[in-house]
């Protein structure tokens, strides 16, 4: 039941909205043009790890927030995995209630300072907007817009908590501290639930903290947004591998009577060619961890990783990315990306390419490794690279690459970086061996409730995906802290809820 001060709350948005239209008129909105994000100079950030997109003003949100037109059928909202209000929160922006902006946006996503920077937003949200759709023009910038509020309210250290209700003292197990699982801890503990996040790493933040260079995710914001979740209940241990150091029968013997699988898609993929086994060739997976999580490349680190100065990354993605820029800043001379599609099929965000290309990063499109040569001492110094081309497209519409004959030729290289995508972490459904899982080593779940076929057991993110986004992963998390609150009430376990 909604009580009369909640009916005459929304009223009053309604009517402050309708002034907001109101004062400026829809023609004119559509005349402002899209606000462009100041970023670092190429040639200073190729120096350091600084954040290369360095946030909007708040004359610069303002501004961009009144272009949104307040669609009464709000086709963005459709677009996000995690159903963020998103005309409600830009609306508060142009009102100057920056605040208010944040709350409105945690109530859907917790973690807005994280999705304002590495969400693809112009595939999800962005894409829907009535301006690209309709009016052929840039879409609202949604990301820029989110990314402002959540840092307006860090820098005003004026945190919003989202309501929690009286602990039910039933305690739910979360394997991993990636998105999936930050998400689905974030609404479990609304719900009153008592909520454990256990990691195998010695640092939480899962994908989000080793597999992400700070230049675009700092590790100050996900520790933040850890915290945030530290302040609302949620406990979190590390060096704790669940199916491993720690069974979930165990677990369950202490008393949990629920469980969230996030432990993603850690197992790097490889090509399976000759030369694959070399030295200082590598899976952009280990690469990236071993340089954001340990630390290898700080002197006298006890396995330091191997920095190149010829520096291949076979792959198209946006870990691809990730990992050559990181080459880049570690001294390469030479830092190429090798790619067997062209740049309309590079899966990795238009934003990534352009920030590579501004720091010298070469291209190689339609090319493919072949083989690899090493010197005598065993470490890889050269790569054969064979030209392709895209075929016509097939009954799906798809280009498939197809080599050129006679076309191979050697380049050299010290160090190569293998990013081309990534199998399911296999320690959850090896423990477990009535799981279902798929040909992939996916676990199979019920997409609504994200339920596995065994009784109390849930999962989500890039351990039911495979390699995906973020914000996918946070939308699997929190459809599965549902899913566990119902499955809950339905045991009679819940019985404040």
């Amino acid at each position: 039941m909604i009580d009369n001060n909640d009916k005459n709350k929304t009223a009053r948005e309604q009517d402050w909205r309708k002034e907001l239209k109101k004062g400026i008129p829809a023609k004119d909105r559509t005349n402002i043009e899209r606000v462009h994000m100041p970023e670092a100079d190429a040639s200073e950030r190729v120096q350091s790890n600084i954040e290369v997109n360095r946030g909007i003003t708040p004359g610069m949100a303002m501004q961009e927030a009144k272009r949104c037109l307040d669609c009464v059928d709000p086709e963005c909202i459709k677009g996000c995995p995690v159903q963020v209000d998103i005309p409600s929160f830009i609306k508060y922006i142009e009102a100057g209630e920056f605040l208010k902006a944040t709350q409105t946006i945690k109530k859907d996503n917790v973690f807005p300072s994280i999705c304002g920077r590495v969400c693809p937003q112009e595939v999800q949200c962005e894409a829907q907007c009535i301006y690209l759709k309709k009016l052929k023009k840039e879409p609202v910038a949604i990301g820029y817009l989110e990314r402002f509020a959540a840092d307006y309210e860090n820098q005003s250290g004026q945190f919003y908590t989202p309501e929690i209700a009286e602990s039910n003292h039933v305690k739910v197990a979360v394997i991993g501290s990636g998105p999936a699982g930050l998400a689905a801890a974030g609404d479990l503990v609304k719900y009153g639930y008592e909520v454990t996040v256990f990691e195998a790493l010695h640092d939480f933040g899962g994908v989000l903290k080793y597999g992400i260079p700070e230049f675009r995710l700092p590790n100050n914001i996900i520790d933040q947004e850890i915290e945030n979740l530290k302040k609302m209940g949620v406990t979190f241990m590390k060096n704790i591998i669940a199916g491993k150091t720690v069974s979930l029968a165990d677990l369950e013997q202490e008393g949990y009577r629920a469980f969230f699988v996030g432990s993603g898609a850690g197992l790097p993929n490889f090509m399976n060619i000759p030369g694959e086994n070399y030295n200082g060739i590598l899976s952009a997976n280990e690469y990236l961890t071993r340089v954001n999580l340990m630390g290898a490349t700080r002197p006298g680190h006890d396995t330091p990783v191997y920095i190149g100065k010829r520096v291949a990354v076979i792959g198209g993605g946006n870990t691809a990315m990730d990992s050559v820029r990181t080459a880049r800043r570690l001294g390469a001379e030479k830092a190429m990306i090798i790619y067997r599609r062209s740049f309309n099929e590079m899966p990795a965000r238009k934003e990534e390419i352009r920030h590579a290309q501004e720091e010298g990063i070469e291209f190689l499109n339609l090319h493919a490794p072949v083989e690899y040569f090493a010197n005598g001492d065993g470490h890889v110094n050269r790569v054969r690279l064979q030209r392709m081309e895209l075929s016509d497209p097939d009954a799906s519409g798809r280009r498939k690459p197809v080599p050129i004959p006679g076309s191979e030729y050697d380049i050299e290289v010290d160090l190569v970086i293998v990013s081309v995508g990534v199998s399911p972490n296999p320690i959850i459904p090896q423990s477990l061996p009535g799981l279902h899982v798929s040909k992939w080593g996916t676990i199979q779940v019920d997409e609504e409730k994200m339920q596995s076929n065994i009784t109390g057991l849930f999962a989500g993110g890039d351990i039911v995906r495979g390699g995906a986004t973020v914000i996918l992963a946070m939308g699997d998390g929190r459809k599965a802290a549902k899913g566990i609150h119902e499955f809950l009430n339905g045991r009679g376990e819940n019985p404040q809820q």
